[in-house]
């Protein structure tokens, strides 16, 4: 019995909808597979699912062999259609939950400083606690043919022990949902037959269960870091941290524990595995720093999740921080600073007090409607990326969504997105937000970012290339889909259309035409559609000098102050050694801002503004005072913004 189906699974079989996609899947006596690209895999192998790297709307056949596999491939196609398999409340993304209101760090890092991976936001200093726990030690002998069974019974046993301590912390009713979650992941992994198979494969060979445990974990972890998928990529993480704690077993130990952490402690290790990070006393740590893991590893949703900053990834450079009595770090930059000197303890105690203090008052302001003194309303709205940001914007605030890039939509596929998913995605997003607006940038992706199903030329300087309107317009088979669905689900009402990238009129009167176009063929197939707003994304220079001709053609201006004062200024913002002169601030760019704000105010449409300078409230009063209207930003800046809006009107 097979069937194939199309993977609804938000972001696919990951961590967590693998493990529930497996547990469903052992539910049943039969055997059961899943192909995906010809390549089948056992249904019931957590580890060997997720080197599958099923993404979401991909297609995939369920195939099973036995007296209840029709049951079987009913179950799991269901479970394959469902977007939110695997991802109910307990698995919600831990960055949505968290508090929208962050601390900013207000100051440039000290020279000695050392950089790494922002993974968790906020800053924190405290005494250094080390963690660095003993290699596992392998023998060097090979073991005798009569060995070998007990060695495996050995390893057997092993896996039993760390399963019963996984299943132990899995019943402690204190335990975090979200960590719950992690957990349940990697006791899957503990008695996947992948590993198990490779480390008794390696037994048999002469190898003894500690030396075999090793090199199946090295051999399984080599697959994921070689996906092409940053999420999976972290799972090697995982890969090893159950792979120390079966040798651990097997040796009798335990991994040296975090009992005698001091409170308010960083945490400094080379690694730490997800599992001993849920089981430490969490609410004492008071930062976390790393020489291994990424932004996606479970060490940094843990972290995030709990609100405890963090930086990974510092790489070899985290031996130096071994012997420090004390470190500040800043989760927000990547900035760690070790034994820190009174000027540094001094700003960040400064910085985490405000923080503190800022963000207890700011809650006041989550449902203020923010005017100026004659009453007009400045909308403050979030710019997201995802549907999974839609709860962290609306617990802020936001007035609706100034910026949704609509990138990482395609970004995360393997095919370029139906014209079906998109209608789903920008629909759900509307109606989140009904009835404040909500502006949808077009697809803005380059060489610098490949996409499937879009192949770009090799660009010495991609971010003056083909991207943006300038390649949607030259592939009208992608562009005329994404403005089909987006006039589509403009049947709520709030959504408006913003074009990247802009440099010349045409740009804009060529996409009217698609528009046009698009709009009379979903009428001649009886599909509902209403109007845009149709808007420019200020980002050029170009399109500054011809704001006041920009500005008859389209129904608003949102100005990208990001990419604005990199061209402005021809100082590439991603280049540290030219840092100084990337600043929204500089009088040439604020010039450009204040000629396409007088355009638009003359003009009579709604200027906006979406770059991060828009939550800036040292130049939020400038903003207004230009005429500008509507600010967008990330939602921890929100709460802030309205309250600068709110003093300013004396409210």
């Amino acid at each position: 019995m097979e069937r194939s189906t199309i993977v609804k699974v938000r972001e696919g079989l990951h961590a967590r909808p693998a493990t529930r996609f497996v547990k469903l899947a052992k539910s049943f006596e039969c055997d059961i597979e899943l192909v995906r690209d010809g390549r089948a895999v056992s249904a019931k192998s957590s580890v060997k699912l997720m080197l599958l790297a099923v993404k979401e709307d991909q297609e995939v056949t369920v195939r099973a062999t036995g007296a209840d596999a029709i049951e079987a491939v009913e179950a799991l196609i269901g479970y394959l259609e469902n977007p939110l398999s695997g991802l109910d409340d307990d698995d919600a993304p831990a960055e949505a939950a968290r508090p929208a209101i962050e601390p900013q760090t207000a100051f440039v890092a000290d020279e000695g400083a050392l950089r790494g991976i922002a993974a968790s936001e906020g800053g924190a200093i405290g005494p250094a606690f080390a963690h660095f726990p003993a290699a596992i030690e392998t023998q060097s002998r090979m073991l005798g043919p009569d060995e070998i069974g007990a060695e495996i019974k050995r390893l057997r046993g092993a896996i039993a022990t760390v399963q019963q301590r996984m299943d132990g912390a899995l019943d402690d009713k204190t335990l975090a949902d979200s960590d719950r979650g992690i957990i349940a992941a990697l006791r899957d992994i503990v008695s996947d037959e992948t590993l198990v198979t490779e480390a008794e494969a390696s037994i048999a060979g002469g190898l003894d269960a500690v030396s075999a445990t090793m090199a199946a974990t090295e051999q399984v972890a080599r697959e994921f870091a070689m996906l092409d998928d940053p999420y999976l990529n972290a799972r090697a993480d995982d890969i090893q941290s159950v792979g120390r704690q079966i040798c651990l077993a097997l040796l009798g130990q335990d991994e040296a524990g975090l009992d005698r952490l001091p409170q308010g402690a960083i945490l400094i290790a080379d690694d730490i595995g997800a599992w001993d990070l849920a089981r430490a006393p969490l609410s004492r740590i008071g930062g976390i720093v790393c020489g291994h893991g990424g932004a996606t590893s479970h060490v940094a949703i843990i972290a995030r999740s709990h609100g405890i900053p963090a930086v990974l990834g510092l790489g070899d450079r985290i031996g130096e921080l071994r012997a420090i009595a004390s470190v500040a770090i800043d989760g927000s930059t990547g900035h760690v600073y070790p034994d820190p000197g009174d000027a540094t303890r001094s700003r960040f105690s400064q910085m985490i007090a405000s923080a503190a203090q800022e963000r207890e008052a700011l809650t006041a302001y989550r449902d203020v409607v923010p005017r100026k003194e004659d009453g007009t309303v400045i909308e403050v709205a979030a710019n997201i990326g995802s549907l999974e940001e839609i709860d962290a914007a609306r617990a802020a605030g936001a007035m609706g969504v100034g910026l949704f890039r609509t990138e990482l939509l395609f970004m995360r596929h393997m095919h370029l997105p139906s014209e079906e998913l998109q209608v789903e995605t920008y629909s759900v997003l509307a109606r989140a937000f009904a009835p404040h607006p909500v502006i949808v940038r077009t697809l803005d992706i380059g060489g610098d970012k490949p996409i499937a199903g879009i192949e770009f030329p090799q660009e010495d300087n991609p971010f003056l290339g083909w991207r943006g309107i300038r390649m949607c317009l030259d592939r009208p088979d992608i562009f005329r889909t994404q403005l089909r669905a987006l006039l589509r689900a403009a049947l709520h009402g709030n959504i408006k259309v913003m074009l990247p990238m802009v440099s010349e009129l045409g740009e804009v009167r060529r996409t009217r035409e698609l528009i046009d176009e698009c709009a009379a063929e979903l009428a001649a197939e009886g599909r509902a559609h209403a109007r845009v707003p149709l808007g420019v994304m200020i980002e050029t220079p170009a399109a500054v000098l011809i704001a006041q001709e920009l500005a008859k053609e389209v129904d608003f201006f949102s100005i990208g102050t990001n990419d604005l004062t990199q061209y402005v200024m021809a100082a590439d913002r991603l280049n540290p050694m030219v840092v100084d002169l990337n600043k929204v601030e500089n009088p040439a760019v604020m010039r450009a801002i204040e000629m396409t704000a007088r355009a638009g105010v003359e003009a009579g449409i709604m200027v906006g503004m979406c770059g991060e300078a828009a939550g800036r409230a040292d130049l939020i009063p400038t903003f207004i005072r230009m005429g500008l209207t509507e600010l967008s930003m990330s939602p921890s800046s929100i709460p802030r913004a309205k309250k600068r809006i709110a003093d300013m009107a004396g409210g």
